[in-house]
């Protein structure tokens, strides 16, 4: 037999022995046609470099996705790696849903000194429990048309600034109904963020207490703050609540001059025909302070994992937390990198789409929910019960907070 054929004989041979020895793990995460775009690129790079391992991607309607995950991992079905919401990550503990990264491969004092520093949420004594490939934090989206029709320059630096410019954004019929708003309101959104992390601490106040455990916004920072977030509708007229039902369908609309949002909004409102946006950090209080939000989403090893297919999990999850994994993240989905050392390059900080997120990590809060949208529930009725029934201030927000607390007393005394 020619040489040559002996050399493809053996290479068939040798990709046939390591086809039948790959070792095949699932990854499961909500859906997102982004997200989906991303992870099909990162794993396509990691079973490349990594010939014996292939990954079987999984994901689900947003709605759906803990009830699949909670019921497949006992039943030892469902994802070796998973994706979660980092508020989700006491459930996941004391469902027995996933287990500690090794610290061999992700020793905590160095995982700790290369992230943000919010990921230390994930952390417990020695060990991480998760670790994400991105983070998010919030910015004000503007409307570009809409500016340059008012004759506005440049985006509000600070809240004052923000009124006024939302108040030469703002249209109404000869019923005085608002058909363009100048900002959208809405804490079924990313308001109720701005609310607790930002305008609360903007007003002088710290939000919760004993980390996390304690609502602390019942005080004069919070009644100013919720006075001012309710006011820009009741008081200065530049917002609805309700305004076409979700904010963000209001800006993609071309219907609002001016929407807070998160950093994973970009993708969405780059496929939007006609919009024509740009964005800025948030605005800052009259002392020049600026706050901000960050949240993310993890990736952890799943109880289901052992023997080979844990330590291939071990391997997909330094893949998918490196700064490879971490650039191409936030190419294809605009979620900020995890680490310093990919977001803080001078192209990603300096980006005029990412950078003010980017830059807005340096003093963002990461709220520690227990219950995230019953927290945001809670806070929707506050701002129904001052708008629509005219509760005060001190009122409504005394309310929220004893509802708030009883919420949190509940899950902290079960968990």
């Amino acid at each position: 037999m020619k040489s040559w054929l002996l050399g493809a004989a053996a290479s068939i041979a040798a990709f046939a022995g390591s086809a039948a020895n790959a070792v095949e793990i699932e990854y499961w995460q909500y859906f997102f046609d982004a997200r989906v775009a991303a992870m099909e690129q990162l794993i396509e790079n990691f079973e490349a470099a990594n010939p014996d391992i292939t990954v079987k991607m999984t994901h689900f309607p947003y709605a759906d996705y803990r009830t699949k995950v909670a019921a497949a991992i006992p039943a030892g079905e469902g994802p070796d790696v998973v994706q979660l919401f980092y508020g989700w990550l006491n459930d996941y503990k004391a469902a027995q849903l996933i287990q500690p990264l090794p610290t061999d491969a992700f020793p905590a004092d160095q995982v700790s000194a290369d992230f943000f520093p919010m990921v230390g949420a994930m952390r417990e004594g020695d060990n991480y429990w998760a670790l994400p490939t991105a983070v998010r934090s919030l910015a004000l989206f503007y409307n570009e048309r809409l500016f340059d029709e008012a004759g506005i320059d440049s985006p509000p630096e600070t809240l004052d600034e923000m009124i006024e410019i939302a108040k030469k954004l703002t249209k109404a019929d000869g019923a005085g109904n608002l058909t363009q708003v100048g900002i959208t309101a809405g804490m079924n959104a990313q308001d109720h963020h701005w609310f607790r992390e930002v305008l609360v601490r903007q007003m002088g106040g710290e939000p919760y207490l004993d980390d996390y455990h304690t609502v602390n916004y019942n005080s004069d920072a919070g009644v100013k703050a919720i006075e001012f977030y309710t006011g820009l509708a009741n008081d200065h007229k530049v917002t609805a609540f309700g305004f076409m039902d979700e904010p963000q369908a209001a800006f993609k609309a071309g219907r609002a001059g001016m929407h807070i949002d998160g950093s994973f909004r970009i993708g969405s409102l780059n496929k939007t025909r006609g919009l024509k946006w740009g964005v800025t950090e948030l605005p800052a209080n009259a002392a020049g302070e600026r706050f901000n939000y960050s949240s993310y989403w993890v990736n952890a090893i799943t109880t289901k994992a052992e023997g080979e297919k844990y330590d291939a999990a071990v391997k997909f999850m330094q893949y998918v937390t490196s700064d490879e994994a971490m650039q191409i993240w936030l190419d294809v989905v605009g979620e900020l990198p995890a680490k310093p050392s990919v977001g803080l390059t001078d192209s990603n900080a300096n980006n005029p789409v990412f950078g003010p997120f980017i830059r807005g990590l340096a003093y963002a809060n990461t709220t520690k929910f227990a219950n995230e949208s019953g927290q945001r529930q809670i806070l929707m009725d506050m701002v129904q019960r001052m708008d629509i029934e005219g509760q005060a201030a001190t009122d409504a927000i005394a309310v929220a907070a004893e509802a708030e607390q009883k919420l949190l007393d509940d899950y902290y005394a079960s968990n």
